[in-house]
């Protein structure tokens, strides 16, 4: 399995970055990509998975924080982890908190504005 990502090249801009299973097969890190991708897409906007997205374009008009859209992500992608949670921090704008364990024991934190 791949997905691919966008991450900070030497220069500081941003550029695709494909990420791949590991050696034993473990695609843990595909999927936390893939999930704050998710978080990042608008509701309907892939052609192949329309039921993934937040409609943030429509939260921010309406002056309501996509929570309901958020909570329905964080149950499709928490069967890939061994814990899994999405927080609403501490902003005016629609950001939220994801705090992963995979089931290796690691942990990854990351911002993340919808």
């Amino acid at each position: 399995m791949r997905t691919y990502g966008r991450v900070k090249n030497s220069a500081g801009n941003l550029v695709w970055a494909e990420i791949q299973q590991d050696a034993t097969g473990n695609f843990e890190y595909g999927y936390a990509t893939t999930l704050i991708q998710v978080l990042k897409l608008s509701l309907g906007e892939s052609p192949f998975y329309a039921n993934y997205g937040i409609p943030a374009q429509r939260a921010v008009i309406q002056q309501v924080f996509p929570d309901y859209y958020v909570t329905v992500t964080q149950q499709q992608f928490s069967p890939f982890f061994a814990s899994l949670t999405i927080t609403k921090a501490q902003s005016t704008t629609p950001t939220y908190n994801v705090d992963i364990v995979t089931t290796q024991g690691t942990k990854i934190q990351q911002q993340v504005a919808v």
